[in-house]
């Protein structure tokens, strides 16, 4: 038998390999305040828009289409449920069906997840996994604000913040940068966790100034709002995205689909 030597200096980077961590402390991206961005997740994805990052679906996006954008000099953050079980996803088949609980409301192929199940966290492991193999730069997890509804489930507030700051840790120690999505109530006890916020129809519903923790952070609110009085009067927009400026937020009039049907943004 034959015994393959190897020289030590060798073996101390093999070794050094083996344990060191893939990431500096510290090392993902960090968006600005008032960043400009592009938000599709429906449809052939517009790749010609003049923003700092595009937010586009995790699954649906191929490694060519992120590595284009990048290569255009934007960030691209990837898009997954993390609080609902989607039927279509690939990955469906790894939920357990004790995790599934009550239909969302107007989604009728999406179910609220246990968010306190390991199972449930070992499949968004795997998705964070997923987004660090495909380059994203960071993640946008939905429906982290479950506690809010009926889910079918008896958690709790305290339960959302262990599950989310749980997202928050595993997104870091990848790489990655993670958004908090739709999570008002819990945005000031988070804005250290996260490194930026996205809300929807936060003027709408007078929600935008739960996000000013984020801002006095230095970490941008990414705002969508779908009113369509927003598009077809001019000075209801103006008077929507004189706020928004006011805020700092980086707000955008999208379609409620996210299928690029139109986009107007309240930034120069």
């Amino acid at each position: 038998m034959r015994v393959l030597l190897f020289p030590f200096s060798m073996l101390c980077v093999l070794l050094s390999s083996l344990f060191s961590p893939l990431y500096a402390a510290d090392d993902w991206y960090r968006p600005p305040v008032s960043v400009t961005w592009q938000w599709q997740l429906d449809g052939v994805v517009n790749e010609g828009y003049d923003v700092d990052l595009y937010d586009i679906d995790l699954f649906d996006s191929s490694v060519e289409l992120i590595q284009r954008l990048q290569a255009s000099g934007k960030k691209v953050i990837c898009y997954f449920s993390a609080g609902s079980y989607e039927d279509w996803r690939p990955d469906a088949v790894d939920f357990a069906a004790k995790d599934l609980g009550k239909t969302l409301s107007g989604w009728d192929n999406e179910r609220w997840l246990d968010i306190r199940s390991s199972q449930v966290r070992d499949v968004m492991i795997r998705r964070l996994d997923l987004a660090v193999s495909k380059g994203c730069d960071g993640i946008e997890p939905d429906n982290v604000d479950s506690y809010r509804t009926n889910t079918g489930f008896s958690f709790r507030a305290n339960d959302q913040l262990d599950y989310n700051r749980f997202l928050a840790a595993q997104a870091h120690a990848r790489g990655l940068a993670i958004g908090l999505k739709n999570d008002p109530d819990q945005a000031r006890a988070l804005s250290s966790d996260f490194d930026f916020a996205i809300t929807e129809q936060c003027f709408e519903f007078s929600e935008c100034r739960s996000y000013s923790s984020f801002i006095k952070a230095g970490k941008p609110v990414l705002n969508a709002e779908y009113r369509r009085i927003y598009v077809d009067d001019e000075a209801q927009r103006n008077a929507m995205c004189k706020q928004s400026l006011a805020l700092e937020f980086s707000t955008l009039v999208l379609p409620v689909t996210l299928d690029d049907k139109f986009r107007l943004s309240c930034l120069p």
